[in-house]
């Protein structure tokens, strides 16, 4: 199956269109997703759901590549790691930097795929026991999860988070179908794209950020050297890292609705937290770039888990994908497995085809790409607005609104990053917010009104004790610390 032309065709097409879409600044690897949609329907289901997967696996490889040479994410999974990839590029290891990006995001990529392939079939039988109870606390322990990805206070984190689930209430999708906050405009009636927002948070805001720098450091303009010179060296002097970023990548990627953004950001705050040289962290030290890369790739492919089983997008690429599923007859639940059990080997063999050839064409994608060196920041910038505004308008559904939105959501992002808000928290729980109230409503209607359901039911039960876990870890630490500090100001006995 995997072996047709149309699907080897394919594979290879979107492999090239991911590279390219995921390394312009402004188009995100969701917004790459979302425009082969149309392309989809004329294709087999195999090669439609192959252009899914390879183009989603390069554009969150060649996010990176802005990223380094620009200090601009091509994709949210690139944020957390932006600075420190910058940072190596302005030392002059801007191929090093690339070449760590693109060699563990491979191995994380298969690593992935293994998890895929050894969980999904497991976790198949339980899923025949999950019903909207579950649903609800896999969603709010994803949720939690934004407490440990922030950089800054976990207060912000929360706050960033609930801004973003205000945010998901807007509009006429929710359980009574009432419009909220729309203030009569039909524009809001189908509430606030993910994409968009995407792209204001990260793009515009970047864009606004260079326009209040004065002097931006000047990156050494130089031809980049070998790509994979070194890469084995690291691999061997890192192991830890690497494998801890497949682990943290793939249990993050099962969560719904967190993704590859998400494992990034936990990942390299584990890096630095159990790194004996913290105090390197920010100045261009691999360290935090191999777990992190090693784990957002390794995300992506955990992420099919939960779409595959349950329908639950692991994050916006999923969710895309799942509808494009559906389309193709291939319906995600437990049965999938049983009954379509030769098309999931197909998507397994294609996950690891994706990260094989991903490294060749990933080494004459950062060649290209380096001429963005030799581009002055003022000439960038413009580009990279129209990029954000063209972007937003076609997968808006050629609308004028996604564009405002793409502006507002600017703003927004420019002032949380000023003030050390978090805009990954945010954009989660626009990504969740639905989610959330429609598993939450449909519960209480089948419970009628009684919450004892989500705690009684066992899955349920042990679900509901992460999330607790999660959420009350960081009042745990603060009086972890406050009590050592407390014991180390009392006289000695």
């Amino acid at each position: 199956m995997v072996m047709a032309l149309d699907v080897l065709v394919a594979i290879l097409a979107s492999a090239v269109y991911g590279l390219v879409v995921g390394s312009l600044p402004g188009l995100s690897a969701t917004m790459a997703t979302a425009l082969l949609v149309p392309v989809t329907f004329y294709l087999s289901p195999i090669a439609a759901v192959a252009t899914i997967i390879t183009a989603s696996a390069m554009a969150i490889f060649s996010g990176d590549i802005p990223g380094c040479l620009m200090r601009i994410p091509g994709t949210p999974a690139s944020a957390a790691y932006t600075d420190e990839a910058y940072a190596m590029t302005k030392k002059g290891q801007a191929e090093t930097a690339l070449g760590i990006c693109l060699w563990f995001s491979a191995l994380g990529g298969i690593a992935g795929t293994l998890s895929l392939i050894l969980m999904a079939p497991a976790l198949a039988e339980v899923a025949l026991s999950f019903s909207t109870f579950e649903y609800f606390w896999l969603a709010i322990l994803g949720l939690m999860c934004a407490t440990l990805v922030a950089r800054t206070s976990p207060i912000k984190a929360i706050a960033a988070m609930l801004l973003g689930l205000l945010i998901s209430c807007i509009g006429i999708e929710n359980p009574a179908g009432t419009p909220r906050f729309t203030f009569g405009s039909t524009d809001l009636l189908g509430g606030i794209e993910v994409i968009p927002a995407l792209v204001g948070v990260f793009a515009l805001a970047e864009v606004m950020r260079a326009l209040t720098q004065k002097d931006i450091p000047p990156i050494p303009h130089r031809r980049l050297g070998s790509i994979l010179k070194g890469q084995w060296a690291l691999t061997k002097a890192y192991p830890k890292q690497q494998v801890r970023g497949n682990i943290v990548g793939i249990i993050i990627g099962v969560l719904p609705g967190a993704g590859a953004d998400m494992a990034a950001w936990v990942s390299y705050a584990m890096a630095k937290r159990f790194s004996k040289e913290p105090e390197k962290f920010g100045t261009g030290h691999p360290e935090g770039l191999i777990e992190a890369g090693a784990s957002n790739n390794a995300s992506l492919a955990s992420g099919w888990v939960p779409s595959l089983l349950f329908a639950i997008p692991g994050d916006t690429i999923t969710a895309i994908a799942i509808g494009v599923l559906y389309m193709k007859g291939l319906n995600p639940g437990p049965t999938l497995f049983t009954e379509k059990a030769s098309s999931m080997y197909a998507l397994y063999i294609i996950f690891i085809l994706a990260n094989i050839i991903m490294i060749p064409l990933g080494i004459m994608m950062i060649r290209a790409s380096s001429h963005i060196l030799r581009v002055p920041r003022a000439l960038v910038m413009p580009v990279i607005l129209v990029f954000c505004a063209v972007g937003s308008f076609a997968t808006g559904g050629n609308n004028l609104f996604a564009v405002l939105v793409v502006a507002a959501f600017g703003l927004v992002g420019f002032t949380m990053e000023k003030n050390g808000y978090p805009v990954a928290a945010m954009v989660l729980g626009i990504v969740m917010g639905t989610m959330v109230e429609q598993s939450f409503v449909t519960s209480l209607i089948k419970s009628d009104g009684s919450i004892l359901p989500f705690l009684s039911r066992p899955i349920s039960a042990i679900l509901a004790l992460c999330t607790f876990i999660a959420l009350f870890w960081p009042l745990f630490a603060w009086l972890r610390r406050y009590k050592a500090s407390f014991d180390a100001a009392s006289p000695a006995r």
